[in-house]
């Protein structure tokens, strides 16, 4: 006679465990905290090269250790942090990759001098950077990113303003339309002589850059995303008694905005290209102009912590748009994923 735990499906009893606190750890979450652990141990006692003077290698090899740890505890969260454990599952396998690269990097710079100084400086002179050279860093990511958002918005408000415009209006469409061609192919960095002669600042012409990169996919996605609304919209609106403001902010609008954020995500990439330039030519300060300004002193480990660090604000700001698309467009939620 079957007792009853026999009689429960495997993944029954698997349920069962998890919710009384349990979680089977995942191999790919042992794995990557194994890998960063590993590396944790090379960088700690593997010695560095002789006449070297990294003074941060302790430092990188307890924050790898830590990290590896804190992917053990992961591995064995109990249910309650269930979403959290999916999340780490998923990017468990990159997780190795990036321990893998890290333990190379580290290998063939600081232990055994294969790659050239200072063209390929270690970790622990990127991570040196952070620690002691993060005032003048953190005031160039604040500085580029306020130089971002105002070119920014005032190109997708441009954008979004003619795009509208032209989507609605044969008649501006017949005027806007042909400056549009003839100006917007045209890449933004083009115009830098003649911004930096007009404008009376090198901050506002690199405003002006960073607005004219934003704007011609605002507006062209925009333009199109109205144009393509279906008139039978149009018509059930008109049979209610709607007005033609009716007709352009409550159903022309909210029916193009997956073509405006479309329109939103490739400005927002062409303007951090072009922010770059712009400060590296005319602003004296901002991202930009800290890679020149390792550049010129042969520090090459502040210019990589610099562009990491530009990675890091680019992605994180498209994430940003994406949540916010998702919020607005909860119908289309997933639709575009980054």
């Amino acid at each position: 006679m079957s007792t009853v735990a026999n009689e429960v499906p495997v993944t029954s009893r698997a349920k069962i465990g998890a919710s009384q606190g349990f979680a089977r750890p995942s191999i790919t979450i042992v794995v990557a905290s194994a890998a960063w652990l590993a590396v944790a141990a090379v960088v700690r006692f593997w010695p560095d090269t002789p006449d070297s003077d990294w003074a941060h290698t302790g430092d990188l090899a307890i924050i790898l250790a830590a990290f590896g740890g804190a992917l053990a505890v992961a591995g064995l969260l109990s249910s309650a942090f269930v979403p959290v454990m999916q999340r780490v599952r998923r990017i468990a396998p990159w997780l190795i990759v990036l321990a893998v690269f890290i333990g190379v990097w580290e290998i063939v710079t600081a232990k055994l001098a294969l790659l050239p100084l200072p063209f390929f400086p270690p970790p622990q002179a990127v991570l040196e950077v952070f620690i002691d050279d993060w005032s003048k860093l953190g005031a160039s990511t604040l500085a580029s990113l306020r130089l971002l958002a105002g070119g920014y918005l005032i190109g997708a408000a441009i954008g979004f303003t003619a795009g509208v415009v032209i989507g609605w209006s044969p008649a501006f469409g017949y005027w806007i339309h042909p400056i549009l061609r003839f100006i917007g192919p045209l890449p933004a960095t083009a115009w830098l002589p003649l911004a930096f002669f007009i404008f009376p600042s090198s901050l506002s012409a690199s405003t002006f850059l960073i607005a004219l990169a934003t704007g011609f996919p605002v507006t062209v996605l925009t333009w199109s995303g109205v144009a393509s609304v279906s008139t039978a919209y149009y018509d059930v609106a008109r049979t209610l008694g709607a007005s033609k403001a009716f007709l352009v902010f409550k159903v022309a609008i909210p029916a193009a905005m997956p073509h405006v954020f479309v329109g939103l995500f490739m400005g927002l990439g062409n303007s951090f290209a072009v922010l770059v330039v712009a400060e590296m030519l005319g602003v004296k300060s901002g991202l930009g102009w800290y890679l020149q300004w390792a550049q010129g002193w042969a520090a090459y480990a502040n210019m990589y912590a610099a562009l990491l660090v530009m990675a890091l604000a680019c992605s994180g700001l498209i994430t940003l748009l994406f949540r916010f698309r998702d919020h607005l467009l909860a119908w289309q939620r997933g639709l575009v994923r980054w």
